[in-house]
């Protein structure tokens, strides 16, 4: 589980609101607000969906392990662009792009 704080925290990790929290989360905008008051504590549920809208988010909950509990952002996976293999004639490298970038032809939109 996880603090008031870290929900308050969370949110400012991601810039969201209190009612984007309980949008993406799909709760009630009052459930948001009394769990980071501290003054009631939310059923399981809503908290268990509450801590699955930030982590499907990026967040990722610390636990309290001497230094206190905290969040942080998880680290976000680089899209790869496709690899062009490189040949070698006669000593001079020649590039071959994937078929649906040949240098030449022009792109068609995707609309």
């Amino acid at each position: 589980m996880f603090t008031p704080a870290q929900c308050r925290a969370a949110r400012g990790l991601l810039g969201w609101s209190q009612r984007d929290l309980a949008r993406e989360a799909q709760v009630g905008i009052v459930t948001v607000h009394q769990l980071e008051a501290g003054r009631s504590q939310p059923r399981r549920a809503s908290l268990d969906v509450i801590q699955r809208a930030f982590e499907v988010a990026g967040v990722q909950f610390i636990d309290e392990n001497g230094g206190g509990p905290g969040v942080r952002l998880r680290e976000r996976e680089l899209k790869k662009e496709p690899e062009k293999k490189i040949k070698k004639e006669d000593d001079q490298p020649v590039f071959e792009f994937p078929k649906d970038e040949q240098p030449g032809t022009p792109r068609q939109s995707k609309t």
